[in-house]
This record gives structure tokens, C-alpha cells and sequence, in this order.
């Protein structure tokens, strides 16, 4: 039996931005999203993982789908952000309480967004890609259909 490693954690390899293939590789060029502001900069991804070789694009037009998982974040963000300032400030049908939540959780999601972009894609690529623990002697091109 190989002495094999145990799989690194799978959500910190989501949050980490990691491939997830192998979970160890860096799935940006760049690891600070807020640096510029510029989408080509913050979404800048090497063409293939540089520690396994997993291709990131599965085909092309592949990231389109990252938008209905942003979609969800953004939705999960704002019922958090809500529940968190009824909780802590409440909401009231005599005052404007609600509008300033409205006002704050729109200027948080403009401040986040370059985040939730990049994050958004590493979950929606975790979808199609598993972990291989044994991803050095594997081809990343061949695809295992007997899961």
C-alpha cells in the first residue's frame, strides 16, 4: 500500500482559490483580486493548473455558467447581510431602517464583487472536476467515467 498524503481540506481549497484537481495549484496568476481594478487583471487564470496540468476552460464558453452561481452568492450575501441587520437594527414599517439596509448591502456587493467573481469560478469548476489524490501518474485529459 503507497503512502499516500490526506486530501487537503476541500473547502479550504475553495477559499484558498486552489485547483481542484489537485488542490495544491493556484488557479489565479494574480493572488490579490483588489489590486487593480480591471477585469482582465482579475480574472487572469493560467491556461492549465501548474502543479497537475488540469486544463481550467473545459471547453469553450465554459465560464458562462459561473454567473448563476454568483447569482446564488450574491442572493445568500443579502438574506445574511438582512437577517444580520434586523437582528442588530430592525426593520421598521415608520422609518426608513430598510433603505439604508438596501443602500449598504448594494455598496458591500459592489465592494466584494471582485471576490465573488473569482470564487464564483472555482466553485463552479469544483463541479466538474474531482480530486485525484494520485494526480501526478494520472493524465489530466482522460476522464474517469465510472464514478
Amino acid at each position: 500500500m503507497e503512502n499516500l498524503k490526506p486530501a487537503p481540506n476541500y473547502w479550504m481549497s475553495i477559499l484558498t482559490m486552489k485547483c481542484p484537481r489537485c488542490r495544491c495549484g493556484s488557479m489565479f496568476k494574480n493572488k490579490h483580486p483588489f489590486k487593480k481594478l480591471s477585469i482582465a487583471y482579475m480574472l487572469d487564470m493560467p491556461d492549465n493548473c501548474e502543479e497537475c496540468g488540469q486544463l481550467f476552460e473545459l471547453e469553450q464558453g465554459f465560464w458562462f455558467g459561473t454567473g448563476y452561481v454568483s447569482y446564488a452568492l450574491a442572493v445568500a450575501f443579502s438574506v445574511a447581510t438582512f437577517v444580520a441587520w434586523l437582528v442588530l437594527i430592525g426593520v421598521s414599517t415608520d422609518d426608513n431602517r430598510v433603505f439604508w439596509w438596501l443602500g449598504f448591502n448594494g455598496l458591500m456587493l459592489v465592494i466584494i464583487q471582485p471576490w465573488m467573481m473569482r470564487i464564483s469560478r472555482v466553485i463552479y469548476l469544483y463541479f466538474f472536476v474531482r480530486y485525484d489524490a494520485d494526480y501526478k501518474k494520472s493524465d489530466p485529459f482522460k476522464f474517469d467515467t465510472r464514478q
